[in-house]
């Protein structure tokens, strides 16, 4: 399971009001959560997710271990603002913060990570977790959700 830190700012960054830390540089500049939205729906017919950056340098995409029920999951965006002036000009410093795939509604459980075929778990030193790449952001868990039923 995350840590304590971690499940806080994955539970804190898709909260709108939500004070994330200040702006690099500019410790007076909040960067808060401003919207939370469903935007989009994808499709999984097979059940398996895939993550990883599309430009491959190791060959092999990450297929995660744990496979979800095909269908139709909602996807969820996270923006923040920390507004900032870049020569005279004044900028919202609008951006999404966190996109996450919505297996389940409700409230997360249990913040865990997002482990592929083949991860060893029993392998990682502490602090250390299991990760993708991306070219530009990072992301290392996956959530699972009560069961609802």
């Amino acid at each position: 399971m995350a840590a304590p830190e971690v499940r806080a700012y994955l539970d804190a960054v898709f909260t709108p009001g939500t004070r994330l830390g200040v702006r690099r540089g500019d410790p007076l500049t909040f960067v808060e959560v401003v919207e939370v939205a469903r935007v989009t729906s994808i499709r999984v017919p097979s059940g398996r997710l895939v993550v990883d950056t599309p430009w491959l340098e190791d060959g092999e995409p990450r297929e995660l271990a744990v496979r979800i029920p095909p269908g139709a999951y909602g996807v969820d965006a996270a923006w923040t603002e920390a507004p900032y002036e870049f020569m005279g000009e004044h900028f919202s410093g609008r951006e999404v913060a966190a996109t996450r795939l919505c297996v389940r509604e409700g409230t997360v459980a249990v913040w865990e990570m997002g482990l592929a075929a083949g991860d060893d778990i029993a392998r990682l030193r502490q602090g250390d977790e299991v990760g993708f790449n991306t070219d530009t952001s990072w992301a290392a868990s996956a959530m699972r959700q009560p069961d609802l039923r």
